[in-house]
């Protein structure tokens, strides 16, 4: 890219005359700089390496020592907002059309096999940049907004409205299912019949774009996510404990898997977890908590075969507050 076009695209300021007039290839690491790239430096300490290297201009939004003005030193407000608009430029120059999603449809499809002209991106700006600098001309992009910003698209779409054969469900656990969909069986896949619509809404999208897929085994999303223990809170093997913790991060999902417990797991014993401040529905079930130190006061002192656990994830089992053991007959 000429330096002239990319002052002009990111509205950044040059300030020095360099003798340089274009750049290779746009580096966030000054270990993989060559000659003629344009370092972003996020570590304003790896610019004096990604000059030895031979950046041939240094993006930069924090204070930094020219030290050689034959390169280009280009002054930015945020590098974030100038990679923005890069992102931007390229979805146009590629024809990218982005389709929007919510999160959970964006982490099933991260286990989806298709080919390379469809792409589910998600992560920091850097990591969509490279994704984005590689993608064919005409790629499709799904993303969800929860995680990505919408401003970096140039073209959105929604959804497509499910209108094709809905998945046919043949067997079914509270973390498991066994389906049909488009005369292919798919046997006991560790997926809950709680994300069989998210499935089928990601499934309709393919199936409109005509996008070639293969549905590998699931595993668990951070997402209505299982965690089997014994009474001493420690992890136990998937299936191998009638004591589940189930963790759901996003308090915008409460309602809808409450009511999925209570529908599906009816003969169980289940409480309701739910940070203070929390709106739900009433029930006697619902328990509530201030900090994670109260979450696990009141696992300990409350009966139950499944606790639903909102607004943390299960890494709060990996901290001192409980010890994790190897697989031991002590349920």
């Amino acid at each position: 890219m000429r330096l002239e076009n990319f002052l002009a695209l990111t509205q950044t300021t040059i300030i020095n005359e360099p003798c340089v007039h274009s750049f290779e290839n746009i580096v966030f690491e000054a270990l993989k700089i060559k000659r003629g790239d344009l370092f972003f430096a996020y570590n304003t300490q790896d610019i004096p390496l990604a000059v030895e290297n031979g950046a041939y201009g240094v993006i930069f939004d924090k204070p930094a020592q020219i030290s050689d003005n034959e390169i280009a030193w280009i002054k930015a407000d945020s590098l974030d907002s100038a990679l923005k608009k890069l992102i931007r430029f390229k979805t146009i120059e590629r024809e990218i059309v982005a389709y929007e999603c919510n999160e959970i449809i964006l982490k099933l499809s991260m286990q989806v096999i298709t080919l390379p002209n469809f792409r589910t991106i998600s992560g920091d700006l850097r990591s969509i940049f490279r994704t984005i600098s590689e993608a064919e001309i005409g790629t499709t992009l799904l993303f969800s907004s929860a995680l990505t910003a919408k401003d970096i698209f140039a073209v959105i779409k929604k959804m497509p409205i499910a209108t094709f054969e809905p998945i046919e469900i043949m067997e079914q656990t509270l973390f498991e299912t066994s389906f049909i969909y488009d005369n292919v069986f798919y046997e006991r896949q560790l997926i809950s019949p709680f994300f069989i619509p998210y499935l089928e809404e990601l499934l309709h999208l393919y199936k409109t774009l005509k996008v070639e897929y293969k549905l590998k085994k699931f595993t668990p999303i951070e997402h209505f996510e299982p965690v089997f223990t014994n009474k001493r809170f420690e992890i136990k093997n998937f299936g191998t404990s009638d004591k589940v913790l189930i963790f759901e991060p996003n308090i915008e999902l409460i309602e809808e898997q409450i009511s999925f417990l209570e529908r599906h797991a009816s003969w169980a014993n289940t409480i309701f977890i739910l940070p203070y401040g929390t709106d739900s529905k009433d029930s006697k079930n619902i328990l509530r908590y201030k900090n994670e130190k109260e979450i696990i006061n009141i696992l300990r002192n409350t009966l139950f075969n499944f606790a639903l656990i909102v607004g943390v994830d299960k890494s709060i089992l990996s901290r001192p507050l409980v010890s994790q053991t190897q697989l031991t007959i002590d349920f």
